[in-house]
């Protein structure tokens, strides 16, 4: 492989960088990459975690979204769960968080049974992060200062990856709002901050 095709996969973007790094990754792209493989794996693996939790229909409140269950026991409901997502980035890596939008204001604090929340059960410290990509912004610089063909091509995939769980968001909730820098703004960010002037 000399170079990457257009769209890579993740398993073509890392055999790549073991031919451009003779199998020597930092510890930056291997978070990363492990991030991006969770991400890869979100809705298709039974491990648990904020994307499949509110994605779980048996948890919606089907009184406050005029729902019903069928006799196959699929729910179906009239109005979608309001919510706000926020990008955030810290020193953990990316992170999505989600809340819900109760009343023109998001949720902070848990609820059970509230007849005003969608969900039936809301755990913020288990609920409000749908998912991370470990060391990201660190990767990110990394990338920007000395990053080669394989680094920059993971930030894509996982940037384009994470479109899609929103977009597979925006099916089943009513997105209010989606606040802070996408993937490739903050990449942009990043780029205008740190870039070698070398390069």
């Amino acid at each position: 492989m000399n170079s990457l095709p257009e769209n890579p996969s993740l398993k073509e973007i890392n055999a790549y960088k073991k031919k451009l790094t003779w199998g020597e990754s930092s510890t930056l792209y291997q978070m990363a990459t492990s991030s991006a493989s969770e991400l890869d794996e979100l809705l298709t693996h039974g491990f648990d975690s904020g994307y499949k939790s509110i994605l779980n229909k048996n948890n919606w409140n089907l009184k406050k979204l005029d729902g019903s269950i069928d006799e196959f026991g699929r729910i179906d409901v009239k109005f979608k769960p309001r919510v706000v997502l926020r990008h955030i980035y810290n020193e953990m890596g990316y992170e999505l968080h989600c809340y819900p939008y109760i009343d023109g204001e998001i949720a902070l604090l848990p609820m059970i049974d509230s007849p005003h929340c969608p969900f039936i059960k809301w755990h913020p410290e288990s609920m409000r992060r749908l998912f991370r990509v470990s060391s990201l912004p660190n990767f990110a610089i990394q990338t920007v200062q000395k990053g080669d063909e394989a680094d920059f091509a993971l930030i894509k995939h996982i940037y384009v990856r994470v479109q899609e769980l929103l977009e597979l968001l925006k099916v089943h909730f009513d997105v209010i709002e989606i606040r802070g820098y996408n993937i490739a703004e903050f990449f942009k960010e990043v780029n205008k901050k740190h870039r070698n002037p070398s390069l």
